[in-house]
Order: C-alpha cells, then structure tokens, then sequence
C-alpha cells in the first residue's frame, strides 16, 4: 500500500487548487466594457495543524483603460471622485494584473498546486473582471481557472445563513466597518478571513479530513 497523503495542505484539501482571496472595485458592472479601478489578492496558507490563514497580500490602484466605459453611479458607490487622479498613484491595468498573477504562480509552485482558483463575494462578478483584464492585457499565463471559482457568499449562505460580506463577517464574529467597504484592500482582507472561518469551522465540526480518505492506487 502507498503512503497517505499529508491531508494538512492546500494541495490535499483542494484537489490541487491554489484558492487566491480577490476582490476588485469598478466602474460599472459590464467586465468588457467598464473600468477596473481597483484589485487585491490575497493568498493562503495552511499550517501543520491543517488551519487556513490569509498569507501574501498584493493590491493595486488601476488607471481606466483607453476607451473605458465609467458609470458616475458606481463611482458614487464606492467613494471615488476622480479615476483619473494622479493622487491615486494608479498602474495600468497590464501591470497590476502582471505583478499579481507572478506573486500568485510564485506561491502556487511553493505549494505543489497545480492551479489557482479564485475565491470571492459574489465571485463570477470579480472573476469577470480579472479574465477580461487579462485579456486585454494579452496576458497568456494567467494562473486562474477559466470558470471554476469560491464564493463566499454561497458558502456564507450555507454556513452562516448570510449572504452580504458585512452580514456574514458579523455572524462569523469578524469586525467589519462599514465606512471602509468598497475598498478592494479591506474587502479582500474580510473575505480572506471570512473564507478562513469557513473552512476552519468545517474541520473544526468534524467534516475535515474526511474518515474514508484514501490514495488512488490504493
């Protein structure tokens, strides 16, 4: 008989995916035609006691790409006068994508994963934003799993019985303020450890390792 696998890693517990926490704030809600002003990652770790923890983080201000279309209205929402503003310290959105996807495949190699599987609120919504970037960017080594995604307001749903981010990080007993929302930086930060209380409860409730776990060439 082969050995067990070490169930206490990303590797183990997710199939091989690298979950990757991301959130993006925008000018609208149309990924192919409206601005992407704002993008964090954040990464996990998984300790020797099989506990999931934010690990890495990488966040960018991004400038509105040529053409791009900007709703006022979702301006209003998440507290941004000026797109344009070089106080804004911004980076074309090649860039930021750039520099994101190396420190994600960098920490996905170190973990043996063999992809990376975004993790978000409401998540097709930021996953849309993300591939479109890519692909206008022509990026061709984008780590990210074409569809497959976490959403933590599914499994918020089913954990917690909430499906808003700042309902859910209350029920799961995280701090969230409400006047920092709509930052890409502090909603990823909640969402990363939100996802973490997730998947910590499960193991935590006995659902983790699974008891019938066995090796395929066993």
């Amino acid at each position: 008989m082969s050995q067990q696998p070490d169930l206490n890693t990303l590797k183990a517990r997710f199939r091989g995916y690298f979950p990757v926490v991301v959130d993006v704030e925008t000018a609208g809600f149309n990924a192919k035609t409206d601005a992407l002003l704002e993008i964090c990652a954040i990464t996990l770790r998984m300790d020797d006691e099989g506990w999931l923890h934010p690990d890495k983080k990488i966040h960018f201000h991004v400038s509105p790409f040529e053409g791009a279309n900007i709703e006022k209205a979702a301006l209003e929402f998440i507290g941004m006068r000026d797109p344009f503003s070089p106080l804004r310290g911004a980076v074309d959105e090649s860039e930021a994508l750039k520099e994101t996807f190396k420190l994600i495949r960098k920490e996905l190699k170190a973990q043996g994963c063999q992809r990376a599987i975004m993790v978000a609120h409401n998540a097709n919504f930021d996953h849309s934003f993300v591939m479109q970037a890519a692909e206008r960017s022509n990026l061709k080594r984008n780590p990210f799993h074409p569809f497959a995604t976490f959403d933590t307001a599914a499994l918020s749903g089913l954990t917690f019985g909430q499906t808003v981010l700042a309902k859910a990080c209350a029920t799961a007993g995280i701090p969230f303020d409400n006047k920092e929302a709509h930052s890409a930086l502090y909603d990823t930060e909640r969402t990363a450890e939100l996802f973490c209380e997730i998947v910590n409860k499960w193991k935590k409730l006995g659902g983790w390792p699974l008891t019938d776990v066995q090796t395929e060439e066993e």
